[in-house]
C-alpha cells in the first residue's frame, strides 16, 4: 500500500487511504489478519479503543483533537452509500 496514515492530512488524503486499503484487499486481502468485515470491525474498535497505548508504545501522543463524529458518520453511511 502507498499511502501513510502519516500522510492523511485531508479529507481527500483519507478517502484515498481508504482507497488504497481497499485495492490491498482486492489484491490480497487473504493475507491480511482481519480479511472478512466481521473481524476488520472488530479489530477496529479494539485498535479504537486501545489506541493510546498504541500511541505511547510507539512514542507518540494520542491526537487530542480529532473529529470522532466525522469517521464515525463516514462508517455509518457506508452502510447505505451507493
Amino acid at each position: 500500500m502507498n499511502t501513510s496514515p502519516d500522510h492523511v492530512d485531508s479529507r481527500e488524503d483519507l478517502a484515498a487511504f481508504v482507497r488504497a486499503l481497499h485495492r490491498s484487499h482486492t489484491e490480497g486481502g487473504q493475507s491480511w489478519e482481519n480479511a472478512d468485515l466481521a473481524s476488520f470491525l472488530e479489530a477496529l474498535a479494539a485498535w479504537i479503543h486501545d489506541a493510546d497505548g498504541w500511541f505511547s508504545n510507539s512514542g507518540l501522543s494520542l491526537p487530542a483533537s480529532g473529529d470522532w463524529s466525522f469517521f464515525a458518520r463516514a462508517l455509518q453511511a457506508a452502510t447505505v452509500y451507493e
